[in-house]
Order: C-alpha cells, then sequence, then structure tokens
C-alpha cells in the first residue's frame, strides 16, 4: 500500500517559518485532512508534497522512494496529483478538453505518430476523448462536455478540476479548499464525490476550512498551528482536543466543536 510520509519538513521565506519540523505519515486508502487556522501553513505543505516548493529542510517520502528536490513533474510521475485553491481552468476550452489536458502523463504516443498523424495516434486520442467523458459522469459533470469553461459555473468548476486531477489516475490526491465559495448542497456534492474517489481506491488529502465537510469524510486529521502539527488523530478525537479549540478561537471554535 502507497505511504506519503514527511520527516522533520520546513520550509522558511525570509524569516517566516510556515512549516517547522513537520512530521507525519499518510497511509493509503483513506481520507486524510490538513486543518488549522488562516496562515497555519497548509497550502504551503500541499506546496512541498507537490514539488512546487522546495524544503529549506527534511525529507519527503513516497512508497519509500525520497522524492525531496524532485520537480513538480516528478510527483506527479510518482502519483500524486492534486488541485489548487484557486482554479486552475483553461477557460478557452471545453470541460472536455481541460480533462483531456489533464491525460498527459498517460500518453504514450510517439513523436513520429504525432508528426505523421497514425492511426496509432487517432486511436489515442479516441480513447483520450471516452475516458475523459467517463470521469466528467463520474463528477457529474456531463452535461457540460461540449460548453466553454467560461460559461460554466464556480460549483461546476470545482467538480472539473478534480476530473482534470484525476485524470492523471493519481494514487493519491491532494485537494486544495475544493469547497471554498460553494453553498451547502455543493458542497454535501464535494463530500460524496471524496468519499468515492476514496472507495475506489485513491487516497485523498485534503485542506479546507469547511468544518462540517472535514469531520463527515475524513479518517484522519492532521492539525496544524504556525506551521507546527498541533495534533493528528480521528475526526473525534480532532473535535474534542482542547488545543484545537484553543487554536481556532470564537466563531470558529463553535464550528469545529459541532462539525
Amino acid at each position: 500500500m502507497s505511504t506519503l510520509r514527511v520527516d522533520n519538513l520546513s520550509k522558511e521565506f525570509g524569516g517566516v517559518h510556515a512549516v517547522q519540523n513537520l512530521s507525519f505519515e499518510l497511509a493509503a486508502g483513506s481520507v486524510h485532512s490538513i486543518i488549522g487556522p488562516n496562515g497555519a501553513g497548509k497550502t504551503t505543505l500541499l506546496n512541498l508534497l507537490t514539488g512546487v516548493y522546495q524544503p529549506s529542510a527534511g525529507r519527503i517520502f513516497f512508497d519509500g522512494r525520497d522524492l525531496t528536490g524532485a520537480p513538480a513533474h516528478g510527483f506527479a510521475a510518482a502519483g500524486i496529483g492534486r488541485t489548487f485553491q484557486n482554479l486552475q481552468i483553461f477557460a478557452n476550452m471545453t470541460a472536455l478538453e481541460n480533462v483531456m489536458t489533464g491525460r498527459h502523463l498517460r500518453e504514450r504516443c510517439s513523436l513520429w505518430s504525432t508528426m505523421l498523424r497514425t492511426p496509432a495516434l487517432a486511436r489515442a486520442e479516441r480513447e483520450s476523448r471516452e475516458q475523459s467523458m467517463q470521469l466528467l459522469r463520474f463528477v457529474g459533470l456531463a452535461d457540460y462536455a461540449d460548453a466553454g469553461a467560461d460559461s460554466m459555473p464556480y460549483g461546476a468548476l470545482k467538480r472539473l478540476e478534480i476530473a482534470r486531477a484525476i485524470a492523471g489516475g493519481p494514487r493519491f490526491l491532494l485537494l486544495d479548499e475544493p469547497a471554498a465559495g460553494l453553498n451547502p448542497t455543493e458542497s454535501m456534492e464535494i463530500g460524496e464525490l471524496i468519499r468515492q474517489l476514496a472507495r475506489g481506491g485513491t487516497t485523498v488529502v485534503l485542506v479546507e476550512h469547511n468544518m462540517k465537510l472535514v469531520m463527515g469524510v475524513s479518517d484522519r486529521i492532521v492539525v496544524l498551528d504556525y506551521g507546527r502539527k498541533l495534533c493528528e488523530g480521528t475526526a473525534e478525537e480532532v473535535r474534542s482536543d482542547p488545543r484545537v479549540i484553543e487554536a481556532y478561537l470564537g466563531a470558529a471554535t463553535d464550528e469545529v466543536a459541532h462539525a
């Protein structure tokens, strides 16, 4: 079973310690959430776990392989995919074309096949369209297949980005605030999509401020505060931990305690 492990991971920006001596292990076949107040280092951590940032110290291992210092495409090739806090959609493409771009790691046609437009290339393109269409059905966007991304509602674009991310066949999928800006119904749909992904064998790592969603889908939760691990455990353990309640403060405390 695949595992993602970090040992004493740190990231500094000038004098700012965004992530400090962080260690944990994420096991395959489950949903892990990373939560914490604003500025806790959550998105910085995702950027480290996908090669967008290079760590200042510490190591990152995936399936026992040391990925520390690897570029983003190296993490993707190893089987780690992600979405972003701010949508990264190609607005000038259709929904189907957006998903097809996510399959580039799976394409195996040679340069000659591409240049000569061989039957092998035609078969590969047909397969890519068919597989991408299946993913649109999976996320509930089949009706948008030929729609321009710039004409789609925000909630649909959130699911489109997930479809594109899973098109590359990642074993670990990191979702950066997939429910941000969504209404309660749309957030519930994202939650069900996360559960379906986990049931299908994709390990999901979730960064999210929607505590109802986090508590409803997570098998394990890591709580960060000022770049450090505050605690780790099940939803019930985290919900009742006084350190978590104190870190969130005020109205957010009620949200954690009653999620």
